[in-house]
């Protein structure tokens, strides 16, 4: 009997040890399974931010090509403006060489006028012509009598 006591004593601890082996064994797959699924999860939240800066980043170079486009327009007509107002520089500097030189003819003619004008009250520069001489009378530059006032011409009254 002693023996039947012995080996019921043995049994005893091994079926609570097996039941800690299994109660534990069981705690360990359910903490594997929270572990795994949320593994699972983290992997899920990372692709979906994965996904979204994606989207993030094909958003960003629609948007760019799109302002590219507008500035690449934007320059074209920039640099057909500057191109016309070339052009127009152009012939307004022709046109001012123009009449700076028409100006600087028109000086000198004035200031040989004046000249004759005022010689011709004192002297005659035509002495065959005194006779024909009244006191606003001069003579151009050909010789041929022409009436002046005495007084200079002002140049700005010529435009």
């Amino acid at each position: 009997m002693s023996s039947g006591t012995s080996s019921g004593s043995s049994l005893g601890p091994r079926s609570s040890r097996s039941e800690d082996d299994l109660d534990l064994q069981a705690q360990m797959e359910r903490r594997r399974k929270r572990r795994k699924e949320s593994n699972r999860e983290s992997a899920r939240r990372s692709r979906l931010r994965k996904q979204q800066h994606l989207d993030d980043l094909t958003s960003q170079v629609k948007q760019l090509k799109d302002q590219n486009k507008q500035l690449s327009l934007a320059l074209s007509i920039t640099s057909q403006n500057l191109v016309a107002v070339q052009a127009q520089n152009s012939v307004l500097q022709t046109q001012k060489m123009e009449l700076d030189s028409r100006l600087s003819a028109l000086t000198e003619i004035l200031c040989y006028m004046n000249t004759i004008t005022c010689t011709s009250a004192s002297a005659p520069v035509n002495p065959a012509m005194v006779n024909n001489i009244t006191s606003s009378s001069s003579y151009d530059l050909l010789g041929a009598s022409c009436t002046w006032n005495q007084q200079p011409i002002d140049l700005y009254q010529c435009f």
